[in-house]
């Protein structure tokens, strides 16, 4: 499996491990019951909201790198540089839901930020 494709798979688990927290935590903090109902009203918050929060900015962002990595795998486009985008990601998007987690404001910031611009730089190099 090539770098990248491996790459995304990791974040893919990654993305999973946080969903399975998020429901944990929440499910510390509202109780079973309230997950397993339609949620309407329900409101998390605290280390429960955070990583709710930090759960659909992940699927949010898995959502914008599959699409580009999967181009780039049958378009066989990829580059060292392409590889090191990803790893980037991959690295920036774990540390900005443990970030998030901690409520470490403008750090978790600039790990977003990053991911972002790697996610913006892979279809760029697409285009280009």
């Amino acid at each position: 499996m090539q770098d990248y494709m491996h790459y995304l798979a990791i974040y893919g688990l990654v993305v999973a491990a946080v969903i399975l927290i998020q429901v944990l935590v929440a499910a510390q903090q509202v109780g079973l019951s309230a997950l397993a109902g339609n949620r309407e009203g329900l409101i998390l918050t605290g280390l429960a909201g955070r990583m709710e929060r930090a759960a659909n900015n992940s699927l949010l962002a898995l959502a914008l790198m599959a699409p580009a990595v999967l181009m780039m795998r049958f378009s066989d486009t990829t580059t060292d540089f392409t590889h090191q985008l990803m790893l980037t990601f991959l690295i920036a998007r774990i540390a900005y839901v443990a970030l998030y987690a901690a409520g470490v404001a403008w750090v978790r910031t600039a790990a977003w930020v990053t991911g972002f611009a790697c996610t913006v730089l892979l279809y760029v190099g697409l285009v280009l």
